[in-house]
């Protein structure tokens, strides 16, 4: 047979393996129970094209050798199937923290290996952890997620339900890396994940250029943080901690300043000498502290300090017990309230008029970690700052990493 006739079947059929490889994505999404109120997506394909595409431009990554551990097993040999789309998701009426995904098992035996092989412990009833991280193996699928309190429900669902809850990949995502997405009824509210070279934005519009000049603003200030939110925004975030605070308390507007530090903690305990005598130890060790202060506007500055009062978060030294910073001092002014830490305090800085919170990276914040793991906190250390904006429906969020010779998708 001429070997020319063959060219052109063979370049057909590299392109639709190559289409089909890197391009054509199953957007079924069969892994969303109906109770869901937060879906997170995450284009696997376009992940990994972006990681080759960025790998082949660093050509320093490429003599980069991988230390590997022979009792450990690759991700690529766990078992698992790789997903076009990755499902994270966040169920109603469950606590803020808990997060789960399900993810197809080609081999089940082959990914309890895996598990036992990445020191995560049987709990039994096929039920493995690891520090905060769950799984369940459930027949050819494996739940993951940060607690176990709802995999039986998670279970029940998507498995056993015979009201099967299937949607589409374009509700959430479009051309974006990924999406976060919030569900109300029938509402869904969308916003894009991008990841940059140095940074990671969430949004749900194009228009950031007035977040920017907000950015640049804070960080002149040079505050650990600094944040300004208005009745809308207080009323978002309180509903994590107490969801009628924000109309109970009728606080409409929030400035907030804080600064960390090191300080000398003394901690006294008491013991026996040789006679039974009782006698005074004094230890010291090194804590990390904020120095803040916090101003809250209220529409009723009297009924305010009734509300919290009521909550028992003032106290009789006129201390905010609500924050677990002490000691500081609350005062009611005719405008609202005013929050104060009394060792250090600091000037309430400028008013941008604005809705942002501003969080800059520092030392001591690291150093008050002690709970994360080494690569935790190798990322932490990379960060710069993260930054929340606000304006009418327009929302903006940046992970912002300092510079460094490799994008972050090859540092992270």
């Amino acid at each position: 047979m001429n070997k020319k006739k063959l060219i052109v079947p063979l370049v057909i059929v590299l392109a639709v393996a190559l289409y089909f490889v890197c391009f054509y994505k199953d957007k079924t999404l069969k892994f969303v129970p109906k109770n869901a109120d937060v879906i997170v997506l995450i284009d696997v394909k376009k992940l990994m094209g972006q990681y080759i595409s960025s790998f082949i431009a660093h050509p320093s990554k490429w003599s980069g050798s991988r230390t590997k551990d022979k009792k450990g097993i690759s991700l690529k040999d766990s078992g698992i199937r790789i997903p076009d789309f990755l499902q994270i998701f966040h169920l109603k009426d469950t606590r803020f923290s808990e997060w789960y995904t399900v993810v197809e098992l080609k081999d089940p035996q082959q990914f309890s290996a895996y598990l036992k092989s990445n020191q995560f412990i049987s709990k039994g009833s096929d039920v493995f952890q690891k520090d905060q991280i769950f799984i369940k193996i459930v027949g050819g699928h494996g739940i993951v997620g940060t607690s176990a309190l709802a995999f039986e429900n998670i279970n029940q669902m998507i498995f056993q339900s015979s009201d099967k809850n299937t949607r589409s990949a374009d509700e959430f995502i479009h051309s974006s890396l990924g999406s976060i997405s919030f569900i109300s009824g029938e509402k869904i509210q969308n916003f894009s994940i991008d990841l940059k070279a140095d940074e990671i934005e969430i949004k749900n519009t194009e228009e950031t250029g007035n977040f920017s000049s907000v950015v640049a603003e804070a960080k002149k200030k040079k505050h650990f943080l600094d944040a300004e939110l208005d009745a809308e925004n207080i009323k978002k975030y309180a509903r994590f901690f107490d969801k009628k605070l924000a109309d109970s308390a009728q606080i409409y507007s929030l400035k907030s300043t804080a600064d960390l530090e090191q300080v000398n903690d003394t901690i006294i305990t008491y013991g026996y000498d040789d006679n039974f005598n009782e006698i005074e130890k004094k230890t010291y060790q090194k804590i990390i502290q904020p120095n803040y202060v916090i101003e809250l506007q209220s529409k009723a500055p009297e009924k305010s300090w009734q509300y919290f009062q009521h909550k028992k978060w003032i106290n009789a030294q006129n201390q905010f017990t609500a924050i677990p910073f002490q000691p500081n001092l609350i005062e009611k002014s005719n405008e609202g309230l005013i929050i104060t830490s009394t060792k250090k305090p600091i000037p309430s800085s400028p008013k941008l008029k604005e809705n942002y919170i501003f969080i800059a990276n520092s030392p001591l914040l690291l150093s008050s970690l002690s709970t994360l793991t080494a690569s935790e906190k190798r990322i932490l250390s990379d960060l710069e700052y993260v930054f929340y904006g606000n304006k009418a429906e327009s929302y903006w969020m940046k992970i912002k990493a300092k510079k460094g010779e490799l994008p972050l998708i090859l540092r992270w």
